[in-house]
């Protein structure tokens, strides 16, 4: 859903590209058949747009906070990106003065390249990218300035953005002009190119890290005793009791670290006025901790889950 203008050349490099972001709710295959007849230029408006994809049961969600370019020092950088069920193939532009490299990338590793000195390049879908080549033969000169021609790919931007729905009328514009030779420059892209892919793969790393973690805590969170028998009291020092756990009960903390495994001792704290004795059993009655005998309430800083 993006148009990434780019130009590359010995006075600098020019980038701008839209923010618009969709995405899509329901059925694959109607996912599919929507946003061909967008790319292909049959949906011409957000009107027509929204209106389609209320004929196919698509529920979609239209944003233009998306940051499809950013700067790394003296390189500029844009991006486009489509997701599957199991990874994420991305297309990313590296430009400079006096040189540019495109990747491509599935997950953090590369599948392809490609490299030059200068150029305009287009990222974008074909309805996207035949209008742009359209304005930028009739608006664009290469003797222009480099402020000029950003002002010129964000108004190409905004004309596009009134015939089609796959880009909206938000816009980002970067100019980066460092002194530097054509050697020096794929040098430079070299460098700033390893650094993001190891940036990415620590990012990835971590990503599925949160994920395993999120995991595993809805696993345990559905371990959780809301009603039954946890243990038995067998010390008592003023209002803290030492409750030895049942044989199918575990105690971990809020991070799931488990704390006791099943026979061995938790504490738990009763309430003032309240009494309790060795031997009394621990239950939890109506989502309620407390001493089976006489009701007494317990409290106790731990997550109580069946093994």
């Amino acid at each position: 859903m993006s148009l990434i203008i780019a130009y590359v050349g010995k006075k600098g490099c020019v980038m701008a590209s839209d923010k618009r972001k969709i995405a899509y709710f329901g059925d694959k295959d109607k996912r599919e058949e929507l946003e061909e007849e967008i790319y292909s230029g049959a949906i011409k408006s957000d009107d027509e747009l929204y209106k389609r994809a209320s004929d196919l049961d698509m529920v979609i969600k239209v944003s233009e906070d998306s940051n499809k370019i950013r700067d790394i020092e003296d390189v500029i950088v844009g991006e486009v990106s489509s997701k599957s069920t199991f990874e994420t193939k991305r297309k990313r532009i590296y430009g400079t003065t006096n040189g540019y490299q495109i990747i491509e990338l599935l997950g953090s590793d590369i599948t392809s390249s490609d490299k030059g000195e200068k150029a305009i390049i287009l990222f974008g879908n074909k309805i996207t990218k035949s209008l742009a080549n359209e304005l930028l033969d009739k608006k664009w000169k290469p003797d222009f300035s480099l402020k000029y021609m950003g002002d010129i790919f964000g108004n190409i931007l905004k004309e596009i953005s009134k015939q089609t729905p796959s880009i909206g009328k938000e816009y980002d514009v970067m100019v980066k002009n460092p002194a530097l030779t054509t050697k020096k420059a794929q040098n430079l892209l070299d460098e700033t190119i390893s650094r993001d892919i190891k940036l990415l793969n620590k990012f990835r790393e971590k990503l599925k890290e949160n994920l395993l973690l999120q995991s595993e805590s809805i696993k345990m969170a559905t371990k959780i005793i809301n009603e039954g028998e946890i243990g038995k009291v067998v010390n008592i020092e003023d209002k803290i009791l030492h409750v030895c756990l049942n044989s199918d009960v575990q105690a971990f903390d809020t991070n799931w670290k488990q704390l006791a495994k099943p026979g061995e001792n938790v504490l738990m704290f009763i309430e003032k006025g309240d009494n309790a004795e060795i031997g009394d059993l621990t239950v939890i009655e109506n989502e309620t901790l407390c001493i089976k005998r006489n009701k007494a309430n317990l409290q106790c800083n731990i997550i109580l889950c069946n093994i």
